[in-house]
C-alpha cells in the first residue's frame, strides 16, 4: 500500500497525522525499504535532500500557501507540487487583512494611546471611499481580501506579476505598472509569493513611492505574505523618519522574531507571530485526500505550482 510522508517542521504534527491517518498510511520517518513505498509527501519546510530520498514519490503537498520552503531545496525531485488553499485559510487571511486595514484607518493605535493617558479627544476621520488600499498579489488570498475591503467602501487596486482581472479592483501589473500602483496607494497590503524577483521588494525606495494624502496621517504597510519580501532595516528606518506612518508585520526575515530585534519596540508597528492565515488540518487534509484520490483515478491535480514562476 502506498504511504504518505508527513514532514512539517516548525508545525504541530499530531493533528495533521491524526487527520491523514483516517484514510492513509502515514509515516513520519522512513528507512530504505519504507522509502520505496512513499508516493505522497505532505510537508512544511522539509530538510534539504529529504524528498530526493523517495524514489517513487509522485506528488508533494504544501501545508501552507507558500511553496518557497520547498523550491529552495537544490535536490528537489521533479514531481508536481500542489498548493492547497482552502476556504478556511482564505477566510482567516481575509479577516486578518480587514482587521489590520481598519485598525490603521480608524486610528486604533492613537486611541489606545489616548486611553492609557486618560484623554478624551476625538480626531478627524477620513471616510473609506477617500482611501486607497493597494494589494500586492492578486491570487486567491489577495482577491478575497480585496473584494471584502471593496465591499466596505475602500478604493481597492491590485498589482501582480501578470495581468489579472477582478471586478471592482483596478489592476496593475509588471514593472511598468508598479509605480502608478504605488503612487495611488495609501495602505499597502503585501500578499505576494516569495520568488527571486520578489525577494526584498518591500524596501525603502519602494515605500517612498506610496501616496501621501492631505489630512491623512501617512502611508501604511501590512505584510502578511512572506518575511523575505521585506527589508526590515528599511521598514525600521521608514517608520522612524516618517516615510511610513504605521505598519503591521506578520512575517519576518528570521522567525521567531528575536527578542533583541528593535521592531518589537516601535510604537507605530504591530507585530503578530505569523498568525494571519492559519493552516488548519481539519480543512486542508480533506482537500489533500481528494487530490490523492483524483491522481490515482487519473483525473489530474490542481492547482499545481509553476516552478518557473515560483508559485
Amino acid at each position: 500500500m502506498s504511504k504518505v510522508l508527513l514532514s512539517v517542521e516548525d508545525t504541530e504534527s499530531k493533528d495533521w497525522y491524526k487527520r491523514l491517518s483516517l484514510e492513509r498510511d502515514v509515516v513520519l520517518t522512513f528507512d530504505d525499504q519504507t522509502a520505496h513505498d512513499i508516493k505522497y509527501a505532505v510537508v512544511w519546510k522539509p530538510k534539504p535532500g529529504l524528498l530526493a530520498q523517495l524514489p517513487n514519490l509522485k506528488v508533494i503537498f504544501s501545508v501552507g500557501a507558500g511553496v518557497d520552503h520547498i523550491l529552495s531545496d537544490p535536490m528537489l525531485p521533479d514531481v508536481p507540487i500542489v498548493k492547497v488553499v482552502s476556504e478556511n485559510l482564505t477566510q482567516h487571511m481575509t479577516e486578518y487583512v480587514v482587521w489590520r486595514v481598519l485598525d490603521h484607518h480608524r486610528q486604533g493605535a492613537l486611541y489606545r494611546e489616548q486611553q492609557h493617558a486618560g484623554q478624551w479627544l476625538e480626531k478627524p476621520q477620513r471616510p473609506a471611499q477617500d482611501v486607497s488600499v493597494g494589494i500586492m498579489g492578486l491570487g486567491q488570498l489577495g482577491r478575497s481580501a480585496g473584494l471584502a475591503l471593496k465591499h466596505m467602501g475602500f478604493r481597492v487596486s491590485g498589482w501582480s506579476r501578470t495581468a489579472q482581472q477582478v471586478d471592482g479592483i483596478a489592476s496593475y501589473y509588471g514593472h511598468d505598472g508598479l509605480t502608478p500602483f504605488l503612487n495611488g496607494t495609501d495602505i499597502l497590503v503585501v500578499l505576494l509569493p516569495l520568488t527571486p524577483e520578489t525577494e526584498g521588494i518591500i524596501n525603502y525606495e519602494l515605500l517612498g513611492r506610496l501616496r501621501r494624502l492631505p489630512d491623512y496621517p501617512g502611508p501604511v504597510v501590512i505584510n502578511a505574505g512572506r518575511g523575505k519580501l521585506q527589508r526590515e532595516a528599511d521598514i525600521l528606518k521608514a517608520l522612524t523618519d516618517g516615510k511610513l506612518h504605521e505598519a503591521t508585520l506578520d512575517v519576518f526575515e528570521e522567525e521567531p522574531l528575536p527578542r533583541s530585534n528593535p521592531l518589537w519596540r516601535l510604537p507605530n508597528l504591530v507585530v503578530t507571530p505569523h498568525a494571519a492565515g492559519m493552516s488548519d488540518p481539519n480543512h486542508l487534509v480533506p482537500a489533500m485526500l481528494r487530490q490523492m484520490t483524483a491522481y490515482e483515478q487519473g483525473r489530474g491535480l490542481g492547482p499545481v505550482v509553476d516552478r518557473t514562476r515560483g508559485y
